[in-house]
């Protein structure tokens, strides 16, 4: 087994522990992005193992089209989806997925359809590059994907970052034994973790958007398996770094604490009227955490998450 199969099988596996993480909520909360992350995980996880397929048993069209298909074109669009429901709400989050879903349809049929140039596949277990097997539309459709879908993620992880770092400041800088302002909480820990977790995935995104370029500028396979796998690996520890303690958890919300949870969705079930999602009373479990951003307060008297607006810090 060669260095670059290694890293391309345990890039696969990464991909597929993180995608039973989110899928797992999912089937607790019926969130719609972390459908939208599951989505995009097994995406990943399906072109890591087909890239593991292709360098072990070398290229075919059948293996580099599923790579190209759920890698290049079809995996960072979900994930870009995933951003849009946590931070605009699921009315826009329906109307980018019914668009995201015309579109990969319609480049599915494109990849499967292209000619595949076989005469220019590199020998033995070389990762044949894009422009060498196919013609310039399945590419012109990967780097768009690629590209739109990244600047999402990455300008949403960016922007809720930012929203934390400021909160959790003006939560330091708050005098001794004065309430904390609206929108911040009374002390800086979980704001900045939530901060620390949305810079990592940023970091994340910029990891796997290099991977690209890695391969389809630089020509370098072992660098490209290696910055997947360290990519979705610091993914996956952004998300776990959002994730509430289990102590936490148990003990169910504290008076105050920043609890991040995507915003409400008008009709989901056990949503306000108002879109907020509503606790169960003392003891319930705090509102879920976000893979890229999105904030809630729980209030301790009403047991009710607070919307993007008041968490938002005092200028």
């Amino acid at each position: 087994m060669t260095l670059q199969i290694a890293l391309a099988v345990a890039a696969a596996l990464v991909a597929l522990a993180f995608g039973m993480s989110t899928f797992e909520r999912w089937l607790d909360r019926r969130r719609p992005h972390e459908l939208a992350w599951s989505v995009a995980l097994g995406l990943f996880c399906l072109a890591a193992s087909a890239m593991a397929a292709g360098g072990a048993a070398g290229w075919s069209g059948a293996t580099f089209r599923a790579f190209y298909l759920f890698g290049a074109v079809l995996d960072v669009p979900f994930l870009a989806l995933g951003t849009i429901y946590l931070l605009l709400g699921r009315r826009q989050g329906d109307r980018w997925a019914l668009l995201i879903g015309l579109a990969a349809a319609f480049a599915v049929g494109v990849v499967l359809q292209a000619p595949f140039r076989r005469g220019h596949t590199p020998a033995g277990a070389v990762l044949p590059q894009g422009s060498q097997v196919f013609g310039a539309l399945p590419r012109v459709l990967a780097a768009f994907a690629s590209a739109a879908g990244a600047g999402v993620v990455l300008a949403g992880a960016a922007w809720s970052a930012v929203r934390f770092w400021r909160a959790a400041r003006e939560a330091r800088a708050a005098p001794a034994g004065r309430a904390a302002p609206a929108g911040a909480p009374p002390s800086g820990p979980p704001a900045g973790r939530m901060a620390t977790a949305n810079a990592m995935i940023a970091l994340g995104t910029l990891i796997l958007g290099a991977s690209g370029l890695l391969n389809s500028v630089a020509d370098a396979m072992t660098a490209f398996s290696a910055s997947l796998l360290v990519g979705i690996t610091v993914l996956f520890a952004g998300f776990l770094v959002a994730s509430p303690d289990r102590a936490a958890t148990a003990a169910g919300p504290h008076p105050g604490r920043l609890s991040p949870d995507p915003p409400g969705d008008p009709g989901a079930p056990g949503a306000a009227t108002d879109g907020a999602a509503t606790q169960e009373g003392p003891g319930a479990e705090p509102c879920p955490p976000p893979l890229a951003g999105g904030s809630r307060r729980t209030s301790p008297s009403s047991g009710t998450c607070s919307g993007p607006a008041a968490t938002r810090p005092r200028r």
